[in-house]
């Protein structure tokens, strides 16, 4: 797998937000679905050249959508997709997020 392509696009919400101003620094990412804990690890590692301790994936599920039309309402669902929760080592940051 092409570690470059492992990480799709970080996720930026208030949450994610706090996360990273925490003790313990925490970036958000969205990964491949076929992507496991190490190689988001070694992506993170070697795209952003910080030391990441620990990395925690989870799927997010889908979640339905309806649409109000004039012929109706029309139900549908949002696709669900992974995300890995990354911790860097104390005193490092990524400075595309820092805005810097």
């Amino acid at each position: 797998m092409d570690i470059e392509r492992v990480l799709i696009e970080p996720v930026v919400t208030e949450k994610t937000n706090g996360m990273r101003e925490e003790k313990n620094i925490k970036y958000v990412f969205r990964v491949l679905p076929s992507a496991n804990k190490l190689q988001v690890m070694d992506a993170v590692r070697k795209i952003f050249d910080v030391k990441p301790v620990s990395c925690n994936i989870a799927w997010v599920k889908s979640k339905t959508k309806t649409t109000r039309t004039k012929s109706g309402n029309r139900e549908g669902q949002k696709a669900a997709w992974k995300k890995a929760v990354v911790t860097l080592s104390p005193g490092e940051k990524i400075n595309i997020f820092e805005g810097v």
